[in-house]
């Protein structure tokens, strides 16, 4: 019987008996697993670039908002500002809920002209006192901060917008036999004016004195203008031109309504300058014929001058509502 000798296997490596598709275990960490955590973003150099990261973008963020602010501080203070349309006293040039464009480089650079829209601060108490709008603290600090700026148009009630009917020295009488408006002698076709109504209810004659222009709102019959705040003197009614923030360019919103504000066509283009019998401080000529005529009719009124709803107010009282450009 042959003896059988037991030969020692050789080892085999680990590799040598795996199975396809099974994978070995190992002892060593994954790079990846290192403190429990991915990457590298345990790693204090990555963590102060992404903080060095976000730190330039606010502060760039910061800069981009500051200078846009500061612009539009500037182009509000000098050049431009964006006022509300609250009523109904220019229609239908403007519109209720209207937002408009306003150049303050008229009057300054540039003249003012018959026909310009003008806005204007309150002269003398034309406007009722404005409800106050609740806001609360934030929302009321945030509104005041965008309109300081610009970025909002001014609400605050305390402004006006009409239109320029009579310049220094001019002399504005209504109404001609044809019903008309006229400045310094000449009646004036007024385009603009909304349809249906009449150049004014209220007849009235001033001369406008220095320093100081006429106004008027395009819907008639339903403005506060220079007709219902003046003595008969020129003075009470008109407006300091001090008190005029600039001349209205356009609407701009609503989109759809987006136009250019013009100065009335040809309206005034064939009224002459002021005489010196229509300057502030002269008398006017009375003849005998003209005072014997106005002794005659002294205690009986004019036909056609029946007050209506319009001109039935006191003077000094505004047209309910009265055109306010809220600025």
């Amino acid at each position: 019987m042959s003896k059988t000798e037991n030969v020692p296997e050789r080892p085999v490596a680990a590799d040598a008996t795996r199975q396809p598709g099974t994978a070995t275990s190992s002892s060593a960490p994954s790079p990846s697993s290192v403190g429990g955590e991915s990457g590298d973003s345990g790693d204090p150099s990555v963590v102060g670039s992404l903080g060095a990261a976000a730190y330039t973008w606010v502060r760039e963020a910061v800069i981009v908002v500051v200078l846009a602010l500061g612009l539009s501080l500037i182009v509000k203070t000098w050049l431009l500002q964006a006022f509300y349309i609250p009523s109904e006293s220019m229609e239908n040039t403007l519109l209720k809920g209207d937002r408009v464009v306003v150049s303050k480089l008229t009057p300054g650079p540039f003249q003012l002209q018959r026909g310009d829209v003008v806005v204007f601060a309150d002269p003398d108490h034309w406007l009722a006192e404005p409800a106050p709008v609740q806001r609360g603290v934030v929302g009321s600090a945030t509104h005041d901060l965008l309109t300081f700026v610009g970025l909002l148009p001014n609400d605050a009630g305390n402004h006006l917008i009409k239109r320029v009917i009579g310049l220094p020295g001019d002399r504005v009488v209504c109404c001609a036999r044809a019903g008309l408006l006229t400045v310094n002698g000449k009646a004036v076709t007024e385009q603009y004016i909304k349809p249906g109504d009449a150049p004014s209810e209220l007849k009235f004659r001033a001369t406008v004195p220095a320093g100081r222009v006429w106004v008027m709102g395009d819907n008639r019959s339903d403005s506060g203008d220079s007709r219902y705040h003046d003595d008969g003197t020129g003075r009470t009614g008109s407006v300091p031109e001090s008190l005029i923030v600039g001349r209205a360019m356009t609407v701009v919103w609503p989109l759809h309504d987006v136009t250019w504000l013009g100065r009335g066509g040809s309206t005034f283009e064939q009224v002459p300058s002021p005489t010196a019998t229509s300057r502030p401080g002269k008398a006017k000529v009375v003849t005998p014929a003209r005072k014997a005529t106005a002794t005659r009719t002294k205690g009986r009124a004019k036909p056609g001058s029946t007050p209506s709803r319009t001109s039935a107010r006191k003077p000094g009282t505004p047209s309910a509502p009265t055109s306010k450009a809220s600025g």
